[in-house]
């Protein structure tokens, strides 16, 4: 059989009702039977390792910007709450390794069913949205620069994250809501899966995931950034006045390749999603296009996850001024004689780490 279980993965990405786990072909569906005994063993390892870095870097992050006590940036802010939810995010890993060993047989009752798809689904929408502020921000630090005053910046900094955070809170209530195990006989399993109550909810969570989710998101992403790719271009000296100095301009460059990565990273799963709704609505049949959906969702999933461990290792590699930040850091809570020799030795390390 395709293994039409992998769409009910406990994750609020792929999913269909309970009538959707087993297609009316699935006895004829056996091809990628190996291809999934293979993600059952590796999959699950990957994960844990994703989920233990994940979890490192972030709470690394989130020290360096909060354990000084000091006012952050808009930037900074924006950066704080993407290690926030980068951090909830990977708490539901161990969860769906667990579900994918178990070969999607949930394990940890209903409650828990909905509460961590609800938070991951939060937390997806978080994370794009905050994205977009990100983004939102460069642009108007870059391209108009005379209204964006330091002061007003950090206030609306602020203020624009209680509102993703609600705004995200509020998406996931269909999922707290629709989430629930059912025994699925034919596979021997008990499932996470959503229940619809109309066909037209999944309609409407396809629209709510890949246009709300990533479409629209995406649209916005692209104007601030060429905007913000073409005034850089076009002023030879950005690097020398007051918006677009030194600072500016290595903060830009983090934040840039934040951007691309959080692309990269995300935009298979989307792909794929796509696919498994013509799927459900027939749009695309056969076994060839049920076992490439489901098993390029399991993989894609993965691939989205790993974004948010990859954040705090793009804040060390490109972000000088967070590094800047680490070492202000090291310098407060150590003692004045170990930062007496820390100091002469980090004048040795290679440039190959501190460049700027």
């Amino acid at each position: 059989m395709s293994l039409w279980m992998a769409s009910q993965t406990l994750l609020e990405f792929p999913s269909s009702n309970q009538s959707q786990l087993v297609p009316p072909n699935a006895t004829s569906c056996d091809e990628a039977r190996e291809a999934w005994a293979v993600l059952h063993r590796v999959l699950p390892t990957f994960i844990v390792a994703v989920c233990f870095c994940g979890l490192l870097g972030n709470l690394f992050v989130l020290a360096v910007f909060l354990l000084p006590r000091r006012r952050l940036s808009a930037a900074e802010i924006y950066l704080a709450n993407l290690a926030a939810s980068d951090l909830v995010f990977v708490l539901g890993l161990p969860f769906w390794a667990e579900n994918i060993w178990n070969q999607f047989n949930w394990p940890f009752g209903a409650v828990l069913c909905r509460v961590v798809n609800g938070v991951i689904k939060a937390n997806l929408f978080i994370s794009i949205f905050l994205v977009v502020a990100i983004s939102q921000d460069r642009y108007c630090v870059l391209v108009h620069p005379m209204a964006s005053r330091r002061r007003r910046r950090r206030r609306l900094a602020q203020v624009t994250c209680v509102l993703i955070w609600v705004l995200g809170g509020l998406l996931s209530i269909p999922t707290f809501l629709l989430r629930s195990v059912k025994a699925v006989p034919e596979l021997n399993v008990s499932a996470c899966v959503l229940l619809f109550p109309h066909e037209a909810w999944r309609f409407a969570r396809m629209v709510e995931l890949n246009v709300l989710g990533f479409l629209l998101p995406l649209g916005a992403i692209v104007f601030f950034n060429y905007h913000i790719l073409a005034s850089l271009r076009g002023r030879a000296e950005v690097r020398r006045t007051r918006c677009g100095g030194p600072a500016e301009g290595k903060t830009t460059a983090l934040l840039l390749t934040l951007v691309a990565a959080f692309l990269v990273c995300w935009a298979p799963y989307h792909f794929f999603a796509f696919l498994e709704f013509l799927i459900e609505v027939q749009a695309l049949r056969g076994c060839f296009w049920e076992d490439f959906t489901d098993l390029g969702l399991q993989w894609a999933n993965f691939f989205a996850f790993v974004n948010s461990c990859l954040n705090p290792v793009i804040y060390v590699f490109v972000g000088q001024l967070f590094r800047t930040r680490v070492w202000e850091l090291y310098r407060k809570c150590t003692p004045r004689s170990l930062r007496t020799m820390s100091s002469s030795h980090r004048k040795e390390i290679p440039r190959l780490f501190w460049w700027n």
